[in-house]
């Protein structure tokens, strides 16, 4: 047998093991928010140390996580060192969003239904903690000498921005690995992503009786005002392309409203939560700027009632997010991936880009050359992820976990 044969059946022999991992990872909650996540990451921990991989702890202090808007943190790095060469890292992240309404099945049982796994994270991305495992276990069994090393990133800050989660790690020096692979799906093997501005507008009124209603400024009424301002901006961001495949054009959304004390109250304060997406040629700085130039406009064109008090608007920026650009050096991962992606699958993986914003960028930044790649279907919504009955086709599981092994001992071979 040739080393990939060996590979795949190691693989098609664990398997029903690997989906039991998967399930024991769905069956802890890590909703974010709140972001009480450092219970999985010990369950997680537990769970590698009964397959033989060790797993260094790392919490992050409770301030900073409470400052990140979380409650608690624990980041967990798997090392495996084989010889002298270049480490790999694989990350994926456990924290997930609430489940919210509309289920048919148990967001947090793992249940297995014609082939397919359900619950929360089954698709993004604990299976990928899974199937980064077991691809380690793989290419562990075949006893083979191999040059430079794995490290398996568990992390619990991606929902949030990566800031105490990834970036923490990197910042604290606690890795800095050659090339890295992030979760992602099956079908492509992503090498761009766009990045992710939020902001908290907060928009001040003068609270009043509803029953004399020109006696106050209507926060509601002002916000309203704004949010036409903002939508208007997405029919300009049409005509701003971008040049990588797979990426379209910036869009703006607003997310989270929250305001008022009663329905009988004139609203004297609401609160919006502003997501613009940015494609890769943008300055997140010059989009920014914008950005508040026109929230203060539309604040500024406002009419209050006569005599009201006029708008007072604070904007608070949230997130950024850059957006991830492909770096030359990624190029041993993609050509791996797309070879065995295609032997695996049978069909050819392209390299494009993705509207959505992941760890791996926080890694590039620092000039570590990282694709994303995973278990997964080819679009997030086949999968349902972040909506009710998000689940996995557990054979392209199986099928990622042997590209990942496959790619992981070609890259890993001595000169």
């Amino acid at each position: 047998m040739t080393s990939d044969q060996q590979l795949d059946a190691w693989i098609d022999a664990h398997f029903d093991e690997e989906v039991r991992f998967l399930q024991e990872l769905v069956r802890v909650p890590t909703d974010t928010p709140p972001g009480n996540n450092a219970p999985h990451a010990e369950r997680t921990a537990e769970l590698l140390a009964a397959m033989g991989l060790q797993a260094e702890k790392h919490a992050v202090p409770a301030s900073e996580v409470q400052a990140a808007g979380l409650e608690t943190i624990t980041n967990l790095i798997v090392r495996r060192p084989y010889g002298t060469g270049r480490t790999i890292a694989l990350n994926a992240h456990g924290d997930v969003v609430p489940p919210g309404e509309g289920w048919t099945h148990d967001p947090y049982g793992g249940e297995i239904v014609d082939g397919k796994i359900y619950g929360r994270a089954t698709a993004v991305s604990k299976c990928d903690i899974a199937s980064f495992t077991f691809a380690i276990r793989a290419l562990e069994s075949l006893n083979a000498k191999l040059a430079g090393g794995v490290e398996l990133h568990v992390t619990y800050d991606e929902e949030y921005g990566g800031e105490v989660g990834p970036d923490w790690l990197l910042n604290k020096g606690l890795t800095k690995p050659d090339l890295m692979i992030a979760a992602g799906f099956s079908y492509q093997v992503v090498v761009a992503h766009n990045g992710c501005l939020q902001l908290e507008v907060t928009v001040h009124g003068d609270m009043a009786h509803a029953a004399i209603p020109d006696s106050g400024t209507d926060a509601l009424q002002g916000a309203t005002h704004i949010l036409n301002a903002l939508y208007q901006l997405n029919a300009d961001y049409l005509k701003v392309t971008s040049n990588v495949e797979g990426i379209t054009h910036p869009y703006l959304n607003v997310g989270q409203i929250s305001g008022g004390t009663n329905t009988n109250v004139i609203p004297g304060k609401v609160v919006l939560r502003v997501d613009r997406r940015m494609i890769p040629e943008e300055d997140p700085a010059e989009v920014e700027a914008s950005l508040r130039r026109t929230i203060e406009q539309a604040a500024a064109s406002f009419n209050p009632p006569r005599g009201g008090k006029t708008l007072k608007v604070d904007v608070r920026r949230i997130l950024l997010a850059r957006a991830m650009k492909p770096l030359p050096g990624n190029q041993p991962l993609v050509q791996a991936i797309q070879k065995h992606g295609l032997a695996v699958f049978g069909e050819a993986i392209p390299a494009v880009g993705t509207p959505l914003y992941t760890d791996v960028r926080l890694y590039g930044e620092r000039g570590i050359p990282g694709v994303i790649y995973g278990a997964g279907p080819r679009t997030v919504r086949e999968s349902n992820a972040k909506r009710a009955d998000e689940h996995l086709q557990l054979d392209d599981l199986k099928r990622a976990t042997k590209v990942i092994a496959r790619t992981l001992f070609d890259l890993l071979q001595p000169a």
